[in-house]
């Protein structure tokens, strides 16, 4: 039965059904063939997948995000990071990576960064001179903080799918490596910037300027420390956490009397939409995931790591490796429902952390959204800016490079997952 589901995965990946089909398919007519397994237990494992109070949150913050988009604070956030490192040299590119950073504090998705303010800066940036494909390279790139900092999309989808590690503990995880990934994008884009000689504005914002730009983001900036500190300070759960901030958006939009009937219906309708996909990829997911436990493949790899070393930072290193590739070839999130169950058993018996652990998948496969032949955010960003991807491929190089260096620290240095949440007491 495992051949017939792994070659049925790949045939049907290479025919180009969608991603939640090609683990449907596959799972479903490896039950249906070998008849040892009773075929309801394909519905029961689809709804089991998104039976869960946890994954509630996922709607909310995505229509907290589409929101958040509808009453015009995005361009706020766009005002206040030009105001604030605009100057700076290769300012249009330094703007990029803070406001990714900052809007990551209230979409937790990668797609929805590179669609929205990733894109918005990517057309000034070519309008300001910055070449075309490095422009829509950072753009990717920095949209990519986005399921790293909390709240994060991909955080609770890893919660729910493992045991030992919470949603706040693993949103905690998150702040460190988010900050240090935004950092290392950050010093890439002065470097590409000094060597093509991409300058800021002419002047740094005056006082004036700076505390007007603020003061109009602010609601925006302060979203996040609403959902962090409701959620370590006992307040809501982090599914609340997620209602709280859909009503804070609404709100926010009705006080600034920015939405309009159709710009609500809008945003209601595309967080509909993008929330029936991802809960469609879970369902398909989990039936996909559950025969990989039953026909005990983690035990069988997790015997064949053993044979090759039985050093926790070398089976880290290869279940990083394993991942990496992985994400090469499988969108994140079904990837990450198919390897959570996989590979974190022989991850947690070698004694590493779930935060670790958790934080070195997600980012493991949230680079993978830039590396072709998938890359999906690469594929937006081409979409949007009208790229060819083989020139964006290329441009996207020394910032992956950048983000490789944040996972190797995530994998060398346990602290940076799990020193925030020991130290709030969200550790396991």
């Amino acid at each position: 039965m495992a051949k017939t589901l792994i070659i049925l995965f790949f045939a049907t990946m290479l025919l180009g059904l969608p991603v939640a089909f090609t683990m449907g398919v596959a799972g479903i007519s490896a039950i249906f063939l070998h008849g040892g397994l009773n075929p309801l237990v394909a519905t029961q494992r689809m709804f089991a997948g998104i039976d869960s109070f946890p994954l509630m949150a996922v709607p909310f913050f995505i229509l907290a995000s589409e929101l958040m988009n509808a009453c015009g604070l995005t361009r706020a956030l766009l005002r206040f990071a030009n105001a604030l490192v605009g100057h700076l040299r290769g300012g249009l590119g330094h703007v990029n990576v803070l406001v990714s950073m900052l809007f990551a504090g209230i979409s937790g998705s990668a797609l929805a960064d590179a669609a929205g303010p990733s894109a918005i800066v990517m057309r000034m940036m070519r309008e300001a001179g910055y070449e075309k494909n490095y422009a829509g390279a950072l753009s990717a790139a920095t949209a990519t903080i986005g399921p790293i900092i909390p709240p994060s999309i991909l955080a609770v989808i890893f919660a729910i799918s493992t045991s030992g590690v919470t949603v706040a503990g693993l949103f905690l995880a998150g702040i460190v490596p988010g900050l240090l990934l935004g950092l290392s994008l950050a010093v890439a884009n002065h470097i590409v910037s000094v060597r093509n000689d991409y300058r800021g504005r002419d002047q740094r914002a005056s006082r004036s300027e700076l505390a007007e730009t603020t003061l109009a983001a602010l609601p925006a900036i302060v979203m996040p420390a609403i959902i962090l500190g409701g959620i370590v300070f006992g307040i809501f759960t982090p599914t609340e956490a997620g209602a709280v901030a859909s009503a804070y958006a609404l709100l926010l939009g009705v006080v600034r009397r920015a939405f309009t009937l159709q710009s609500l219906f809008g945003a209601f309708s595309r967080a509909a939409v993008v929330t029936s996909s991802v809960f469609l990829i879970i369902a398909m997911a989990s039936i996909f995931a559950w025969l990989l436990t039953y026909l005990q493949i983690p035990q069988s790899l997790a015997a064949q790591i053993a044979a090759i070393t039985d050093s926790r930072l070398g089976i880290l290193f290869i279940l990083a490796g394993f991942a990496l590739v992985c994400g090469f070839f499988i969108d994140t999130l079904p990837a990450l429902i198919i390897l959570t169950p996989v590979l974190g058993p022989i991850a947690y018996s070698a004694g590493v952390d779930p935060l670790q652990f958790g934080m070195m998948l997600v980012l493991n496969l949230t680079i993978g959204m830039i590396t072709p032949p998938v890359g999906p955010v690469l594929f937006v960003i081409a979409t949007v800016g009208q790229l060819r991807l083989e020139g964006l491929s290329r441009a996207v190089l020394p910032l992956l490079f950048a983000e490789l260096i944040v996972l190797l620290l995530v994998i060398l240095v346990p602290g940076i997952s799990t020193f925030v949440p020991t130290w709030l007491g969200f550790s396991n």
